[in-house]
């Protein structure tokens, strides 16, 4: 499963990289400059490639980060995380200007493999401040929402009667 969403992820950003290198470089020599620019950052990145747990996320800081909900318009207006702003997965590079590099990026969609094309789209572009929100959106509600770390640390309370 994780060498599929990685090979459609791959492909995702060749495609991405190669419409975004300089006109004046031939098609073969744009997909090579991304090709080259993808192999340097998979040498360099951690084992995770970005990706977060939600209990790994204190409730305060949510606060400390931009939020990009990856999904489409009508998902985010259904529901989202408290605080996020909505730029669909496939629109990440042509709106970055919208993301700083200066502070935390979580970015997430329903179950995290949309946003784990977007999310290594911008960590091979320069974003090294991105975190994929693992298992997405679902996965967040599941575990507590903005509560998940809370209740993944907290201490589990046993009657008197417990061992």
């Amino acid at each position: 499963m994780k060498t599929a969403q990685f090979l459609r992820a791959f492909g995702v950003v060749v495609a991405l990289c190669g419409s975004l290198i300089c006109q004046s470089v031939s098609a073969a020599d744009a997909k090579a400059v991304a090709v080259d620019e993808m192999s340097a950052y998979l040498e360099f990145v951690d084992y995770g490639g970005g990706t977060i747990f939600p209990e790994q996320i204190p409730k305060a800081e949510y606060a400390k980060m931009l939020i990009i909900d990856a999904r489409d318009a009508n998902q985010f207006a259904k529901d989202h995380i408290p605080g996020a702003i909505n730029i669909e997965w496939r629109h990440v590079l042509s709106k970055s200007a919208q993301i700083p590099k200066s502070k935390p990026v979580l970015i997430y969609c329903n179950t995290g493999t949309l946003s784990a094309q977007a999310g290594f789209a911008l960590r091979v572009a320069g974003w090294d401040n991105v975190r994929i929100l693992q298992g997405g959106f679902s996965e967040w509600k599941a575990k507590g929402g903005l509560d998940a770390n809370l209740k993944a640390t907290s201490t589990p309370q046993h009657g008197k009667d417990s061992p």
